[in-house]
């Protein structure tokens, strides 16, 4: 988890969490442990954003005789086939065009898919009286309904999408629903800091100490969870750090107390604490202001020490989140590569990995691109996904390491999930499963198509998804491939299916806090990897997309910061949002 854990020092040399994300995964390529924490304790994991849901509705039936409908709007997600009401507006009277105040509010989650329901009624003069909360449903003239995906919404470049009512039974009905999704403002809010140190207590018996130091948020029992630790400096006893970004999803207020810790690396993890004191962001501002230092203490607070921190850099800053940039016109261009070396069994044994079930039950391979397809597939604007199988005899007669799963064309693109799905069942009666399992020319390939988007603009971020049962025998090129790719617009997912060793996969993810380092001793610029191994993942509280994608974020903005890379400004003109058909698979369904 990158070095930063809960009570533990452990970790590798480099800075974790300070790179001023406020994401899981992000910033200079390691967790978030204080994020993470305070989102796991509301049910939510990866990126989290509270979002303001407006609503606006046009050309209303009108169901009075006498005078107009009264609208009120109730919103659903839908989980599990079920909907779960989070909101009600006010009723407007008599209004085909209602524009309510009332808002909605909910936490936007990149990693899973997040269907909405809008339903409208025309309450009954009789319930004018009565709280909104109150109202029973199933005594109110229904309007219509509409859904779609808080995903839609969000990727919209003014954050508004217009979608034309439905009956409960899916046909057209008069009248439109217009969301809008507003970000809060303090999601942007940073602080960067440069630190430095004065006479620090030297630990080393035949040199100097190693100096590196912890942040972390005091919760209100006292306890601290990490946010943010700085590169080691060698033997130093007065240790300049690169500068850190923190977010107020970090620190929370300025006045939130924090614990600054500063250790003596050492390889084993065994690291000895050199002095500690307490403050804030407000206190550390101050710092800075007045050009003076905070003494350390020993452990504990008994002693007052020689050793001091200063700031020599405070400043302020407005750092754009995710959001802006997908809003903006940002795309996740979505990739996926099949494993069809022979360890995966004959597919048509029941017992193979590759095995299609009569009953329609998706196989691991399936389960993977039919997850990860369904959420990335809103971040695409084409929806035309590049499908590539790897470690099998093609039809030509030789053993291919990248081939395309549409073979029907020269074309590697396969248009939507359902189009690698048909294309994946397809290429697995059409190839003979060989081997051995090579990841560099898959990886590869998608990089050359991340770094040839680089010609026609900076808005295209590629993610490639690896879908794998076996040990890699080409560890050191694909090391090197990595590393490479570092510098390009890209993240790799890989999940490992079945029973298989996988410990080399967790070399080349970089959540030890470790870059990983290729075989002529380059540094890769950034964490890009991600895996995860189906079986340990499987029954537990969150699904593999989740673990999958939860990073995803994260290295999206730091390798837009690393090049200051900005969101799109808004289109100058302000026509309104395109009219989407609504799905027809929602019943209606009332609380």
């Amino acid at each position: 988890m990158g070095g930063c854990l809960s009570g533990d020092v452990r970790g590798g040399m480099e800075a974790v969490g300070g790179g001023g994300s406020g994401l899981r995964g992000a910033g200079q390529g390691g967790a978030n442990e204080a994020v993470d924490h305070f989102f796991q304790k509301s049910g939510l994991r990866g990126l989290y954003s509270s979002l303001e849901l407006s609503f606006s509705a046009s050309k209303l039936k009108n169901m009075d005789v006498l005078s107009k409908s009264d609208p009120m709007l109730v919103i659903y997600t839908k989980k599990d086939r079920r909907l779960e009401e989070i909101g009600r507006t006010e009723v407007i009277l008599n209004s085909l065009e209602p524009s309510w105040i009332t808002k909605a509010t909910i936490n936007y989650q990149f990693e899973i898919v997040q269907p909405l329901v809008f339903q409208i009624y025309d309450i009954d003069t009789r319930y004018h009286n009565t709280p909104v909360k109150m109202l029973n449903l199933s005594q109110q003239d229904f309007l219509g309904e509409a859904c779609c995906n808080l995903s839609e919404i969000v990727t919209k470049f003014n954050h508004t999408l217009t979608l034309n009512l439905q009956s409960s039974s899916g046909h057209a009905l008069l009248g439109t629903v217009t969301v809008h999704s507003e970000e809060s403002d303090s999601s942007r809010m940073a602080v960067e800091m440069t630190l430095h140190c004065l006479n620090l207590e030297n630990k080393d018996m035949f040199s100097k100490s190693d100096p590196f130091l912890r942040i972390s948020r005091l919760m209100e029992t006292g306890s601290p969870i990490p946010i943010c630790k700085t590169e080691v400096v060698n033997d130093n006893l007065n240790p300049v750090w690169r500068p850190i970004t923190l977010t107020s999803q970090q620190f929370g207020s300025k006045d939130n107390p924090l614990l600054v810790e500063c250790f003596d690396f050492d390889s084993s993890g065994n690291h000895e604490l050199i002095g500690a004191f307490q403050t804030t962001i407000t206190q550390l501002e101050n710092l800075y202001n007045s050009k003076s230092g905070s003494n350390f203490f020993s452990h504990k607070g008994q002693k007052k020490l020689t050793g001091q921190l200063f700031v020599d850099k405070f400043l302020e800053k407005v750092q754009h989140t995710f959001l802006d940039y997908i809003s903006s016109g940002f795309e996740l261009n979505f990739m996926v590569a099949v494993d069809f070396t022979a360890s995966n069994g004959d597919p048509r044994a029941p017992q193979s990995l590759h095995y299609i079930d009569p009953s329609c039950r998706p196989n691991s391979y399936q389960q993977a691109i039919l997850g990860v397809g369904e959420v990335l597939q809103f971040y695409d604007n084409d929806r035309r996904f590049p499908a590539w199988g790897f470690g099998a005899k093609t039809p030509q007669g030789y053993i291919s390491h990248c081939f395309n799963l549409n073979a029907t064309t020269n074309d590697c693109e396969v248009v939507g999930v359902e189009g690698i799905m048909s294309a994946y069942s397809t290429t697995l009666y059409s190839v003979a499963l060989a081997g051995p399992t090579l990841f560099g020319p898959i990886i590869n390939k998608a990089a050359g198509i991340a770094s040839e988007s680089l010609q026609y603009g900076n808005n295209k971020y590629f993610v490639l998804l690896i879908i794998t049962d076996g040990v890699l025998t080409d560890i050191l090129e694909t090391k090197d491939c990595i590393v490479r790719a570092s510098d390009l617009p890209l993240s790799i997912l890989i999940v490992g299916v079945g029973n298989a060793d996988f410990k080399q996969m967790e070399i080349l993810d970089g959540d030890s806090g470790k870059r990983l380092e290729s075989s002529t001793g380059r540094i890769a610029t950034r964490d890009i990897v991600q895996f995860v191994p189906m079986r340990e993942v499987q029954g537990g509280q969150i699904s593999v997309v989740q673990s999958l994608l939860e990073e995803l974020p994260g290295q999206f903005l730091a390798y837009m910061r690393s090049r200051d890379i900005k969101p799109r400004a808004p289109p100058h003109n302000n026509a309104s949002a395109s009219v989407y058909p609504p799905p027809l698979d929602h019943p209606r369904e009332t609380s």
